[in-house]
């Protein structure tokens, strides 16, 4: 087994144990009793594909990794590119919304967010089936009256490399690296071969860190927030106590 997949499979029992009712303590009588910490967790997130040019080796250095992701999709981008689609859903990423044609979405008539919104929730639906396609808003824009018509959560990022800025990808990954926290949603491209490159080394250098990456649904799951339909998200932090 390698190095990678031994991380991605300690971070899974890790999050095993620590959930709610699992036994946390040794047994009476047994070794001393030691408690068993959730390890932090992030969301990785994806915008702007899917790609043919970048999308399957992506998909392939996760599934190396067997680390989910979440990627929000822009609709026009999906005919031809059906299998990725099909592939992230079989591999278990979570896919959203990044509306049809990659527009803002303040100051839009009903008709207008339907065809950006509605129409690639459609696209989804007829290749995926029903689901909770969440929506990311490009550029994080979104006015109240959109939010009313969304449907579901919307999910914006708090650690934001700009890795479509340039291809240094040793600046992209230490903008994330060295920023990232329990909780965080990450916000990536899929657009140029070096997000690709550079996202995969965040994973590697974060599971090191004892980070497990979690889908945005199941960070949510995890804390125990219910998602709430026009409500924003940047970040799903432990509950208070």
């Amino acid at each position: 087994m390698s190095r990678k997949k031994l991380a991605a499979l300690l971070c899974v029992l890790a999050l095993v144990m620590a959930l709610p009712g699992q036994p946390q303590t040794a047994p009476a009588g047994g070794p001393a009793a030691v408690t068993v910490d959730s390890p932090p967790l992030v969301a990785l997130t994806f915008d702007d594909g899917p790609r043919s040019s970048t999308t399957g080796p992506l998909l392939d250095g996760l599934a190396l990794r067997e680390v989910p992701a979440t990627f929000f999709l822009v609709g026009s981008r999906i005919p031809g590119n059906e299998d990725l689609v099909r592939r992230m859903a079989a591999e278990g990423h979570q896919i959203g919304i990044h509306t049809y044609d990659h527009v803002e979405l303040k100051g839009l008539s009903r008709g207008a967010f339907d065809l950006q919104v509605g129409r690639t929730r459609a696209l989804l639906t007829g290749l995926l089936g029903e689901g909770n396609y969440w929506l990311r808003p490009p550029y994080g824009l979104i006015d109240r009256q959109a939010e009313g018509w969304c449907g579901g959560p919307i999910i914006l990022w708090s650690v934001d490399p700009e890795d479509w800025k340039d291809d240094n990808i040793d600046r992209i990954v230490s903008a994330i690296v060295d920023r990232a926290r329990d909780g965080d949603i990450i916000l990536m491209h899929d657009l140029f071969p070096s997000s690709e490159q550079a996202a995969l080394r965040v994973v590697d250098a974060l599971l090191a860190k004892g980070f497990c990456f979690v889908t945005v649904e199941q960070l949510m799951a995890e804390r125990g927030v219910a998602p709430e339909a026009g409500r924003e998200y940047r970040k799903i932090p432990l509950p208070e106590k």
